[in-house]
Order: C-alpha cells, then structure tokens, then sequence
C-alpha cells in the first residue's frame, strides 16, 4: 500500500486547527513532505520508524517517570512527521517571546528591589508573597547584569482559530532543549535530503549561543572561563539532558559533592586539584542548591554556594527565586507586566485564567467544572491536573474539596482545543494534538532564539496532555527560512 492512500484517512476533529490540513487540501508548507512521503511504501515508512526507535535506545535518549511502577527510565516516545512552521509564523512567535521575556525580567529585578509594580497596584502584595517560590534570600541581592532569566522554555499553544497563545512561562530549570536537538539529528537520520530541500532552519547552534553567554557572565574576565553543569545526579528525569548538554559545550559535569566553598569561591576537585569555578549552570531547585540557606538536609547543592553568589565570584544561571515569575497564578497578570513596564500590548496571548483566590472567579469555575482544566500553581510535568470534560462527579467533587482548603494553590482555565499535527502510527497518517516549547537564551547583548522547538505530542487519541510523564511524545520542529 501506498502512503497516498494513507492520506485519505486523516480525519481532523471538527473545529480543531489541523498543522497539515486546511479545508481537505495539504498547506503549502508540507506539500514537499507529503510528496515525498506519497514516494514511499508503509514498509519503508515502518523501517524509518523502527530504525528512530533503535537509535533513541542505543543512545540512551530517556526521561524517569517517578509515578511509574514499570521502572523508572523510559525511552522517549518520537513521531517521524515533522511539525512545521511558517517563517512569518516564526518572526511572529519569536518577536512575541522576545517582549514577553524583557517584562518578566523587568518583573523579577522589580520585585526583588524597588517593588514599584506592587506599590502601583498592579499585582496585590499577597500574591507575591504567598508564592512559594518568592525567596526572600533574593532581595536586594545583586544578580549580574540584572539578568535572572538566561534560559526560558516558553510554552504555547494553538487554538481552533490559529492563532497562537501562551500557556505557561518555565524560568526555573526549564527542560527538554536536549530532546529538540536529538530529534533533529534523528530526522537527518531518516530523511538526509529533506531538510535542505526544505530550507528548514537549523537548531544546532543552541548549545554554542549557550556557551557564549555562559562565558559572557564570568567574573574573571579570562577566555576560558570554567563553567560546570550543576546536575542532581543519574535520578534526575531530566539526568539525559544535563549529560547532552555538558558534552555539547565541552563543559564539566558536575555534581553537589564535586564542588567546594573556600572563602567565598566555588571550587570543583579535581584530581591536579582544586579548580576555581566561574559559572554554575545549575540543574538543582533553589531549594536545593545551598543547605546553609534552603533546606539543610540536601545533599545536591553546595554549603556556601550562596556567599560566593552574594560576593560576585560566581555567576549561577538561572538566578535564584525566579518561581516567582513562573507562577500559575501569576501568569495572570503577566499581560499587565508587558503593558506596565514596556507600555506595549501583548503579542501573544495569554490563556484566560481564574485565580481560584476570588470568590467570584472561584464561583464561576465552580459552576463550570466540566469545562475547565484545574491545575496546581506550583506543579509541573501534567501533575496534580484535573481535565474537566473527562472527569467523573465524584473526581470533580474531590478536587474541589481540594481547592477550599487552599485557594490559591490552584487556577482554572477554559479547555482549549489544541491545535492537531499529522503523526505516523500503525501504519497511518493520523492527528494528534500538539504544543510547543521554543527555547530563549538572554545574554548581555539581549534575547536570542534557536528557530524550533520542542513540540510535544499527546499520543493517544482525543487526549489533550502531551507531558512525557503523561504519555506524550515528541516530533522533529522546522521553521521554514522562506
């Protein structure tokens, strides 16, 4: 059988925005694609498939599920179908992120000094303060070149409309940058002479901007500076990416017992000795990072870490307390950040989000349940999630039980359609629902981002949660150069 006939089986959901499909015909974009595809048997397709598969094995390309009683590695589920974007899509996505990063980090430089935006009365004080991710430790401190965010993972989605918005903010230790980059490597693998017939732009110029960043940051003004990569250690779900990226910027891994505190500077043992430290790349949560300060029984940080911060003799990326940005409860008012500190409209949208610490807001929601996804302020990964439409009375009776004891842990938001991308399985061409997670690095010389993404895949049919710890999965991302 041929793939043509493959084609023919592709069934949108009626009101769903279709990556491929526009109205029962290809969209521009993938016409090279589903031409080439249309050249090729199922069972060449089965054998691409097979061999992206064994090589995610052999290169040992996982992530954990902690909640997983099958082990705790698993290998990360890949479509072959590339997701594609338009190059006028992309400059409007990329000019979106760009405003949006510049307001929150006016935002975190805000709230750890003068305060203006809640003396102002934009964001009430509690909010603030009642995150858990606002460090008191970071008042006043003195983050280098006022950058707290160096790495964000911005997610977004697309609705039934097309248009693109923004569904949460990760500022902390954003993950999956190292899976984008496999993926690509990968769909050269499978398909060598697409990519430049397709002027796909590349990705693989991440970890170099990476680098050069990191270096930009040091104290010591040297041209080779050492930079390490803080990580948890080997049972860390994100344990693959940190190795990827230490290797790829020919940096040292490292982990909390490798480093050392002596008068104020950070030191990794090596066997000539010790070795002073400039940058700390850190994969540990803030909570982690220094038991002298956080929490006492960590074993993952480094004792004195935060004096050496605090001195200016190491940079740590990304700074410390920018949960507090990242917030689901604060992404509400990020729209009013943009307007307050730029004097700009949003580019990208916000999802419309009730903060379940309104009464009123609550009340609606209350009444709404079934159309609504409930998530927790301060989780990630799909965890602690209700999805309304799907839930039984008594799932939804219990979360809102939940909810009462502590309002503003949780917020609500209409179910949005994502949009849905043509994958290949079971020798069909069939849509999923897809997001997106494009990366941003900020330097001193302002906001760089690698044309792609991850996109993430929720696998199974109707689903709308594409987390890897959900079932999800994940395909190669172009953005077309023309």
């Amino acid at each position: 059988m041929q793939t043509s006939e493959l084609l023919n089986n592709y069934d949108v959901d009626a009101g769903t925005w279709d990556e491929m499909y526009k109205d029962s015909a290809v969209r521009e974009q993938y016409r090279a694609v589903v031409d080439f595809m249309q050249q090729l048997s199922v069972e060449e397709l089965n054998k691409k498939e097979e061999l992206a598969r064994g090589l995610f094995m052999t290169q040992g390309i996982t992530f954990t599920v902690y909640s997983s009683g099958e082990g705790i590695e698993k290998i990360f589920p890949f479509d072959i179908i590339p997701r594609i974007i338009t190059a006028s899509e992309w400059s409007y996505i990329e000019e979106g992120i760009k405003q949006r990063l510049k307001a929150l980090n006016l935002f975190l430089k805000d709230v750890y000094n003068e305060q203006f935006i809640i003396k102002d009365g934009v964001i009430p004080a509690e909010m603030i303060y009642s995150c858990p991710h606002y460090l008191r430790e970071m008042y006043k401190f003195p983050v280098p070149y006022d950058i707290y965010v160096h790495i964000a993972g911005i997610d977004l989605i697309r609705n039934s409309d097309g248009s693109f918005y923004i569904l949460e903010d990760n500022l902390r230790t954003p993950s999956g940058v190292s899976y984008m980059l496999e993926n690509r490597e990968i769909t050269k693998r499978l398909f060598p002479d697409l990519l430049p017939k397709n002027n796909v732009r590349t990705v693989n110029e991440y970890p170099n901007i990476l680098h050069k960043n990191l270096v930009s940051l040091s104290p010591r003004q040297i041209a080779n500076p050492t930079i390490v990569v803080l990580t948890p250690g080997i049972y860390n779900s994100a344990y693959f990416e940190h190795t990827t990226l230490a290797r790829m910027m020919g940096v040292e891994l490292v982990e909390g017992r490798d480093l050392v505190v002596d008068n104020h500077r950070v030191y990794m043992k090596t066997t000539a000795g010790r070795q002073l430290v400039d940058v700390i790349y850190r994969r540990v949560d803030d909570d982690f990072l220094d038991p002298l300060i956080f929490n006492p029984n960590s074993m993952l940080g480094v004792a004195g870490i935060m004096s050496a911060y605090r001195k200016g003799n190491v940079a740590v990326v990304n700074a410390l307390g920018n949960g507090v940005a990242d917030d689901k409860a604060i992404y509400a008012y990020v729209p009013a950040m943009i307007k307050y500190y730029l004097n700009e409209d949003p580019l990208l949208r916000n999802v419309p989000t009730y903060q379940l610490s309104k009464p009123e807001e609550k009340e609606l929601v209350f009444s709404n349940m079934n159309k609504m996804v409930i998530k927790k302020t301060n989780e990630s990964g799909g965890y602690g999630m209700l999805m309304g439409h799907s839930a039984s009375d008594e799932e939804i009776y219990n979360y809102k039980q939940e909810i009462l004891k502590n309002p503003r842990q949780f917020i609500a938001q209409p179910i949005i359609s994502l949009s849905s991308s043509p994958c290949y399985m079971n020798g069909k061409l069939v849509p999923r629902r897809v997001d997106l997670r494009p990366y941003a690095l900020c330097g001193p010389n302002g906001v760089e981002i690698v044309p792609g993404g991850l996109t993430r895949v929720a696998l199974k049919k109707g689903s709308l949660v594409v987390n890897s710890s959900q079932g999800g999965g994940s395909k190669d991302t172009w953005v077309l150069s023309v």
